[in-house]
């Protein structure tokens, strides 16, 4: 590194000094813009259901998910991401609710579309919360999660969705192929304005827990594990593999996740490709946060804002996080 002068000519604090001396050199910002909710949904009227282990989160009935979503409109956050918690009843091993055109989802995705039009929408396209075995895809009678059947179920569940009138589809499943067979799908159905964001370097993380409590595929899972299509967290080249396939499959946009786990691969995914890349701080990264602003051990404000930054200083252009309405009322009332 050259360094200009000697010391004390070079004082890096000067530039610190001031409020708008920081400002004028500051290299990231986090804006509303950058931010998806996540939210869990479940059926019937006037419900809300409280997750226990991602403190501040719950799960809505459609009716009170509208002052959610008139929320996130009012306080400019551009898109609601939405994962059903399906009645165990409705659970079977092939999964076949995924693609029911009048359960859950779909629903409530013309529900919001009708209500909140400018407000974007997202579904998950995976079978996880449908299936009675809690896996993302068919199994055969070994156990094994099948790939090629498993397209065909991820196809009609992406095209419901998107019949249904969702914006973005969000293939979470790691099935090889599904981003081509649903972008294919999606063109021959004059879908053609329907964005996907593929989940492309999903890795076999830990962090998975809370969220398996909020849809419901913990107790179906049980001891099983997500080994044989989820990516080995050991590994960095790889997902630059499976982003550039998914790129060419016809994605329009990727994502890595979990998230700070993970914020080298979102640097090397973003200076490969230059594509839309984004970030899921998953309900794991969540509910450890939570714990230590409980017992006061950590600024609930400076810190979930933080590791937000830091997402976007890796490289990503959007994020999914729990504390995007938190993270966008902070915003608001610093402007």
């Amino acid at each position: 590194m050259q360094v200009y002068g000697s010391f004390p000519s070079v004082r890096m604090r000067r530039m610190r000094r001031n409020d708008f001396s920081r400002r004028l050199m500051r290299e990231h910002v986090l804006t509303t813009n950058d931010l998806i909710y996540p939210v869990f949904l479940i059926e019937g009227r006037n419900r809300t259901q409280a997750v226990p282990s991602m403190p501040g989160v719950s799960r809505y009935t459609a009716d009170k998910l509208l002052p959610v979503a008139e929320r996130c409109v009012k306080l400019g956050v551009p898109v609601m991401a939405l994962f059903p918690s399906i009645e165990p009843a409705l659970k079977t091993p092939d999964g076949k609710e995924a693609a029911n055109p009048d359960g859950l989802i779909p629903r409530v995705i013309a529900l919001l579309k009708k209500k909140f039009p400018e407000l974007g929408v997202m579904t998950d396209v995976a079978l996880d919360p449908y299936t009675s075995h809690g896996q993302d895809g068919l199994i055969d009678d070994d156990g094994y999660i099948v790939n090629d059947e498993t397209l065909a179920v991820l196809e009609r569940q992406a095209l419901v969705q998107a019949q249904s009138g969702v914006d973005i589809v969000a293939p979470s499943d790691m099935m090889d192929g599904r981003i081509g067979r649903i972008r294919s799908m999606l063109e021959e159905n004059q879908f053609i304005h329907t964005r996907i964001m593929a989940y492309s370097a999903k890795y076999a993380s830990g962090f998975y827990g809370p969220f398996r409590d909020a849809v419901g595929s913990a107790a179906s899972l049980g001891k099983s594990n997500k080994f044989t299509y989820q990516m080995d967290p050991a590994n960095s080249d790889e997902a630059l593999w499976e982003v550039g396939l998914d790129l060419q499959e016809g994605a329009d946009m990727v994502m890595v996740k979990p998230g700070m786990p993970y914020l080298d691969i979102v640097r090397r995914v973003k200076d490969e490709f230059k594509a839309p890349t984004y970030v899921y701080q998953v309900s794991g990264e969540y509910a450890m946060l939570k714990a230590a602003f409980k017992n006061g051990w950590l600024s609930e404000k400076q810190c979930a804002m933080e590791t937000l930054l830091a997402f976007k200083r890796a490289g990503a252009d959007g994020i999914l996080t729990y504390f995007a309405l938190d993270a966008a009322a902070w915003i608001k009332a610093e402007r």
